[in-house]
């Protein structure tokens, strides 16, 4: 489980890069696909704009990975994470686990 989430960071990794001709499609097609799954899976508790608080979740544009990983597969924190809201509420969303680069690629994009 955790290689593939990290093969998937590797390759989001790799596309970041603009390695050649169309990556930035691929990018764009990445982005988008984490704006649906953002807003079918999270917006209700992390509000439809991330850069923004939500009514039960905080802001979570621009989220370091191992913190999506953390919390959306196991409702952890990474190790030395200061919570920007001291909540249980989350629950585990295991069936995002493939989902999670390209809801990293969305919450990147939704920084800037």
């Amino acid at each position: 489980m955790r290689i593939r989430i990290m093969f998937g960071a590797l390759a989001l990794a790799a596309l970041a890069l603009g390695c050649g001709e169309g990556d930035g499609d691929e990018r764009g097609a990445l982005i988008k696909r984490g704006g649906a799954v953002y807003d079918a899976n999270c917006s209700a508790c992390h509000a439809r704009e991330p850069h923004e608080p939500g009514p039960v979740g905080p802001a979570i544009a621009g989220s370091a990975f191992e913190l999506l990983e953390a919390k959306v597969l196991r409702n952890e924190y990474p190790p030395g994470y200061t919570p920007k809201r001291d909540t249980l509420v989350m629950i585990p969303l295991a069936h995002l686990e493939t989902e999670l680069p390209a809801i990293h690629a969305f919450l990147e994009n939704a920084d800037r």
